[in-house]
């Protein structure tokens, strides 16, 4: 059976997991741990990725990301290629490190970030990593210590989630706390992580109380949410695909695409792909890369090669061609 395309748009959120072949270890020590999570911190800087709960366990990763305007399929592939080499070549083995594709399942925001954010943060004490719920708090290989204080880093994005349960930093932490520490009887949450049609109803309970009814509910092993958010994402995703689909049988490429921003700027190709910081070239070139990346699937690596910038240079653009974009109400196709 083909797989199913991943489903992502600026401002998802995903609970990502990530494991290792096999179920073999991915991190031997604290050095490949601390290599992961610089590579990580970087490429959500550069990326304007938000992430919300992160846990590194000896054979697998979770992650809780809010997709910015880099897709996140372009996050995943950096990181994960990155580290690979880097543990390949520290560790002089070869092959594969991970387990076919990362798992990425989109959620609703509302009722299910906190819940996951708690669910991540618990998977260091599931797995025996730590002792009791003390060790947990001080534990270095989990954004839980981070939003306790205890450590500190530039890319989790604490605040928000302590936002959540209070206006004051002290008594958020207070908050969540006491929120986590209740998480821990719950045990396993095997709802958040598998089986779209359990997740969109809401547990086991709510199945078990639907048995002998006609009512059929939209599941998707992709999906994280009720039935009318799992239908919405299901049909923005469709639609995307669609568009991409149009355009790629039409012909319409990179080369296409910049001939439509010279001539919505009124200036040249050459103009529109000239390297330098040009005030014109500058906004045609952003709205570029934001069309590029998010009307024809161009990674931001991709955009970098052909128009001679780094790629966080490409992620910039595409964050700043979008303003333009909603701005001015601009078209690619009318």
């Amino acid at each position: 059976m083909p797989r199913k395309a991943r489903i992502d748009a600026p401002g998802a959120l995903h609970h990502i997991i990530v494991r290792g072949i096999e179920r073999r270890k991915i991190f031997l020590d604290d050095t490949d741990r601390n290599s992961f999570l610089d590579r990580l911190g970087t490429i959500l800087k550069d990326t304007t990725t938000p992430c919300f709960a992160w846990t590194l366990i000896p054979n697998h990763v979770h992650l809780l990301l809010r997709t910015g305007l880099t897709p996140l399929s372009t996050v995943m592939r950096r990181l994960l290629t990155g580290y690979a080499v880097y543990f390949n070549r520290r560790h002089r083995r070869y092959g594969h490190l991970f387990q076919n594709r990362y798992k990425s399942i989109l959620c609703q925001e509302d009722p299910y970030l906190k819940e996951l954010v708690r669910y991540i943060h618990l998977n260091p004490l599931r797995a025996k990593l730590v002792a009791d719920y003390k060790q947990l708090s001080r534990y270095r290989f989990s954004g839980h210590s981070i939003l306790m204080g205890k450590d500190k880093n530039d890319w989790q994005d604490a605040e928000y989630i302590l936002g959540l349960f209070d206006k004051t930093k002290s008594k958020a932490r207070r908050l969540y706390s006491s929120f986590v520490k209740k998480g821990i009887e719950d045990g396993r949450r095997p709802e958040l992580v598998g089986g779209g049609l359990i997740r969109s109803l809401g547990g086991w309970s709510a199945v078990k109380a639907l048995r002998g009814r006609a009512d059929r509910i939209k599941g998707d092993e992709r999906i994280l949410g009720d039935g009318d958010f799992v239908e919405s994402v299901l049909k923005v995703g469709q639609e995307q695909l669609e568009r991409r689909y149009q355009y790629q049988t039409r012909g319409y490429d990179f080369e296409w695409l910049v001939d439509q921003v010279a001539r919505l700027f009124d200036m040249g190709t050459e103009k529109v792909v000239r390297p330098g910081r040009y005030p014109d070239t500058v906004k045609a070139r952003s709205v570029l890369c934001y069309w590029a990346a998010r009307e024809l699937g161009i990674s931001t690596l991709e955009l970098s090669k052909r128009l001679g910038i780094s790629q966080p240079t490409a992620s910039q653009s595409i964050q700043r061609g979008e303003k333009i974009v909603t701005e001015h109400k601009l078209m690619l196709i009318e």
